[in-house]
């Protein structure tokens, strides 16, 4: 799928609120989409990305931002608004 065939709130939960903290989250996100079949997947598997993310080192961080990493506390705050934003889909 592509990230056209989400729905608005899901686009604005998930891809917006990456943009506004980095384009480099952004395509991460946008990328998994390909991977997915539908919306329901694309939750689901942005919430294991998420979880991912939160787990990785700073060298994994700094090839993730291709050399520009973010400062770790900035991009986990953006990690829990996203989660956040999800859970409010329901």
């Amino acid at each position: 799928m592509d990230t056209d065939e989400l729905s608005e709130k899901t686009y604005q939960a998930i891809l917006v609120e990456a943009e506004k903290f980095n384009h480099d989250l952004t395509l991460r996100f946008g990328v998994l989409s390909y991977q997915c079949s539908d919306e329901k997947e694309y939750i689901q598997k942005s919430i294991r990305l998420i979880n991912a993310i939160k787990k990785m080192n700073l060298a994994e961080i700094d090839d993730m931002f291709f050399g520009n990493p973010p400062n770790k506390n900035e991009l986990l705050k953006a990690l829990k608004r996203i989660v956040d934003n999800i859970k409010s889909l329901d």
